[in-house]
């Protein structure tokens, strides 16, 4: 198929695309990259409006209109929710008098999970392509100052020229399940401190008190999600940070993403006063949202890492992520992992400019995941 076949489009509510196109492409591996729960971010408010994050997805279709290509995009007017993080970047242009925002930006608001975004027909490298030379010219056309793919796929970023897409790496914890029978099986294979730490907080959690239930499917009713809410706010007013998920967006993926949900409830004297959200992949448990109505010393751990590490070894899930940043995730079993997203920066000086910047930051980040790996909590490396 020649490229004169085909033409990109902008579709602006992804309510407009229709779902089951939409989901061949993006496949089923990976539930953030799918029709429902992009349009639960858009239906409940998270995004669009007044929040900064206007819906501009990129299609590709043929002659005959045909989708063979997409890419959840969005005109982004701050850089909140992103977590890669490139406000120093703003800065220093506009301080040259240039401005920053607003920005194109292909990613899945408020979720730093690596998947597919170059959506493309039966996995198609030349559609692939065809989409990163097409986000290359939008962002030149409606002369923006930069487009930005964030957490792409291992890859995906072989295809992007690299005289144009300048590749940033960033660290993450995941853990991997190495074919473990049950928890103590896995405690098994960490050095002895670890293990006997690991063994303690998980019983300091079950002395106070607190009995753990795991929800997944029609088993999460209404009150749930609104308990979870109320979680999720506290978590926010602790660090002083923004709400970015409605209380409609979390209803809207009940509605829609229940069986991929998994909701690690802690409740105390009949009463539920903690909990985790997960989203359940092909073979990976995502860690998303955490809160509590109460500070009990070590329940985060055990809500959101080892329920997270138990549920993978019953469902024989090969890793668990578990969101970013979190050194303190290392002691636990979780491993570094690099992550990769890609920038456009259309002046070519500013482009020098973040470029050095970039190959700076990536001996920084290559040292730090030398010297975490020397602190590793396992007898002997893990494979991935």
């Amino acid at each position: 198929m020649d490229d004169v076949d085909l033409k990109l489009s902008i579709a602006e509510p992804l309510r407009s695309i229709d779902s089951e196109l939409w989901d061949k492409l993006a496949g089923t591996d990976n539930p953030f990259l799918s029709h429902a729960f992009l349009s639960a971010i858009e239906e409940g408010g998270a995004v669009g409006g007044n929040s900064g994050w206007n819906p501009m997805h990129v299609l590709l279709k043929n002659k005959s209109g045909h989708l063979m290509g997409a890419m959840p995009f969005y005109l982004k007017y701050h850089s909140y929710g992103e977590y890669i993080f490139d406000q120093s970047w703003a800065d220093a242009l506009n301080r040259a008098g240039g401005s920053y925002y607003p920005k194109l930006l292909c990613a899945v608001p408020f979720t730093p999970v690596s998947g597919p975004r170059f959506l493309a027909l039966n996995d198609r490298e030349d559609l692939k392509k065809i989409l990163a030379n097409g986000v290359i010219q939008l962002t030149n056309k409606y002369q923006l100052s930069s487009a930005h793919i964030n957490f792409i796929q291992p890859g995906d970023n072989t295809f992007l020229n690299g005289d144009e897409w300048l590749i940033r790496s960033g660290l993450q914890f995941h853990w991997y399940n190495d074919g473990y029978k049950d928890f103590d099986d896995f405690l098994a294979n960490l050095s002895a401190r670890k293990r006997k730490n690991i063994r303690k907080e998980r019983a300091a959690v079950n002395n106070a008190g607190i009995r753990i239930t795991r929800l997944s499917g029609a088993a999460i009713k209404t009150e749930h999600i609104n308990d979870f809410y109320r979680f999720y706010l506290s978590t926010i007013n602790r660090k002083w940070g923004g709400a970015y998920l409605t209380h409609a967006t979390f209803h809207k993926l009940h509605q829609t993403m229940a069986e991929k949900m998994l909701l690690i409830m802690a409740e105390l004297d009949g009463r539920i006063i903690g909990g985790a959200l997960n989203f359940i992949g092909k073979d990976t448990l995502y860690g998303r949202n955490w809160g509590a109505d109460l500070d009990i010393p070590f329940l985060h751990f055990e809500a959101c890492y080892y329920q997270a590490i138990d549920y993978a070894i019953e469902k024989r899930l090969h890793k668990v992520e578990a969101g970013a940043q979190g050194v303190h995730k290392l002691q636990r079993g979780y491993l570094p992992v690099k992550t990769k997203s890609a920038h456009y920066i259309a002046n070519k000086e500013f482009r020098n400019a973040v470029k050095k910047f970039l190959e700076v930051e990536q001996h920084g980040i290559e040292n730090e995941e030398y010297h975490i790996n020397l602190s590793s909590p396992y007898k002997t490396a893990q494979r991935e």
